[in-house]
């Protein structure tokens, strides 16, 4: 696949969370040591010239689903913003944000929520979701709807976790769908 020159459409930030570890797999677990959104973050960026930035928590998650399915409901009662490593980058430079995570607990991680906050919702910008999921896609498209009332909210991108590496189709469609391929 050729990568579009800057030139050739708008430039592009693709923002995302994931998390490594022990991951819900039809009914049981497996170990990741590449998160299912980073591993769909890579293949998006592999078909379009965009930057990159990746959310990393500077509380990490712990690598055991079970106690990350705790701490996400107990941040999600609590409507935490936990903290993010590092400066946030300029979205003045960018015309669309790629924004990417899991869905947990039929929404994106609390820590989306901490870079929405603090990039005041994605103002002005053309919003492009992509998220992957175990169970469903839950209500992460339209939260970004409602939490971001002065962004393009577009349609999104869900992917099954365990079917990322097979959904290649998918992505070019949904890439094609936006005018970013």
């Amino acid at each position: 696949m050729t990568r579009q020159s800057p030139a050739d459409g708008p430039a592009v930030l693709l923002v995302y969370f994931s998390r490594p570890g022990e991951n819900y797999r039809e009914g049981g677990r497996r170990d990741l040591d590449v998160g299912n959104t980073t591993r769909l973050a890579q293949m998006i960026a592999g078909r379009i010239d965009c930057d990159r930035y990746e959310i990393v928590a500077a509380d990490p998650y712990p690598d055991a689903y079970d106690a990350t399915v705790e701490r996400n409901r107990r941040e999600q009662e609590d409507g935490a913003r936990p903290e993010i490593v590092g400066e946030l980058p300029d979205l003045s430079v960018y015309d669309a944000v790629l924004i990417g995570s899991p869905v947990w607990n039929t929404r994106a991680p609390m820590i989306i929520r901490t870079f929405l906050d603090r990039t005041d919702a994605l103002a002005g910008m053309t919003v492009h979701p992509f998220l992957t999921y175990a169970v469903g896609e839950g209500s992460v498209v339209d939260d970004y709807v409602r939490l971001c009332p002065d962004a393009d909210v577009r349609d999104g991108l869900a992917v099954r976790g365990e079917e990322v590496d097979d959904r290649g189709d998918a992505v070019d469609g949904w890439l094609r769908g936006n005018g970013l391929l």
